[in-house]
């Protein structure tokens, strides 16, 4: 073989090997039916009790001007679940309290829908299908709502976010024992609307920009961890039970490992299956919502499959929540009326 053909035989090979690597995910996608609600496409938030999925959003109401020119009236809070066992919807009496106007946060407790964004602050339990105002506090005088939030069994945590030029850089806890709120120390992070975060089960880890650092509630305190290999833009972050994985924004992605405080890079995604969604399975990273559908990393084998996109547009703004065995994507879709957006829904079982 001559060194010419030796050349183009190599390039062959790394153009071709990250296709290689990326096999067929088995598995099966079902439509949800119409749900009761369209809240509007950026603000809406869901989690999974064990048996349903909570959904909580608002829906901007219109009306029209002298000129027939549709204008924002009004919101109003929207909430309902779905039951995968009855394939079924059933609306929920929202809470009446304020609307805001900036994204919303959820987390599931073991008995209550914890919703928090601006101006918004609210305790859902399904059992007697009641809610609750989490109380007010000083501490959310400047900004309500926080970029990056988590549950740790016995807290509701925010770091973060900001609005209109602002980047807030302060955090608080909620504890629902005592139902009350306090404030976390000051973290070795610039300000960031959007962090990323995970909770490993003993921290939070929070990457904001080219930074990152750790959270101990056992300790009150922070640690500067390791600096990420890039800042992240658009993207997400779920832990996999030994390392954070970031990926979002581009098909570039990265790991970081808590035991020995680095980072390290991962295999590409697959092309065109970067999206908005990504779960974490116990098993597989799912990721959906690029133009050819979705994508499974394994990060024992360090490789990724592909799955089909399902019935659902690319251009769904959606929430989603894992099961336990499926993936459910339920979003919004922005329609050509102004103000109103129409809903849509699957699910997705991978095989096995």
């Amino acid at each position: 073989m001559t060194t010419r053909t030796l050349g183009f035989a190599l390039l062959f090979i790394l153009v071709l090997a990250p296709a290689a690597l990326a096999s067929q995910e088995q598995g099966s996608w079902r439509r949800l039916p119409a749900a009761p609600m369209a809240p509007d496409w950026n603000y809406r938030t869901s989690v999974w009790t064990g048996k349903e999925m909570l959904v909580f959003g608002r829906d901007q109401q219109t009306a029209l001007d002298a000129n027939g020119n549709p204008y924002a009236a009004s919101r109003i809070n929207v909430a309902a679940a779905y039951n995968p066992r009855s394939d079924t919807w059933r609306s929920l009496d929202p809470p009446r309290g304020p609307t805001g106007f900036m994204d919303l946060s959820s987390v599931w407790t073991g008995k209550e829908m914890l919703v928090w964004g601006q101006g918004t602050r609210e305790a859902f339990n399904p059992v007697t299908n009641t809610w609750r105002r989490l109380p007010g506090s000083r501490l959310l005088s400047i900004h309500d709502g926080f970029g990056a939030v988590v549950w740790t069994g016995r807290e509701l945590i925010g770091w973060g976010g900001g609005c209109c030029g602002d980047a807030f850089s302060d955090g608080v806890a909620y504890g629902v024992a005592k139902n009350t709120w306090r404030a976390l120390p000051r973290a070795p992070l610039a300000g960031s609307q959007h962090p990323l975060s995970v909770w490993t089960g003993r921290r939070m880890i929070v990457i904001s920009g080219a930074r990152a650092a750790s959270y101990e509630p056992a300790t009150n305190s922070w640690k500067r961890v390791a600096q990420p290999p890039a800042a992240r833009g658009n993207a997400t972050a779920v832990w996999d039970g030994r390392e954070v994985l970031v990926f979002g924004g581009t098909r570039i992605g990265f790991a970081y490992s808590p035991g020995n405080d680095s980072w390290h890079a991962l295999p590409l995604v697959p092309a065109g299956r970067v999206g908005d969604v990504a779960v974490w399975t116990g098993r597989l990273l799912l990721m959906w919502g690029g133009k050819r559908g979705g994508a499974a990393y394994d990060p024992k084998v360090g490789r990724w499959s592909t799955f089909a996109g399902g019935p659902l547009p690319v251009r769904l703004e959606p929430t989603a929540v894992w099961t336990g065995h499926s993936l459910i994507v339920w979003g919004g879709l922005r329609t050509k009326t102004w103000g109103h957006d129409d809903s849509s829904g699957a699910v997705f079982t991978p095989a096995g």
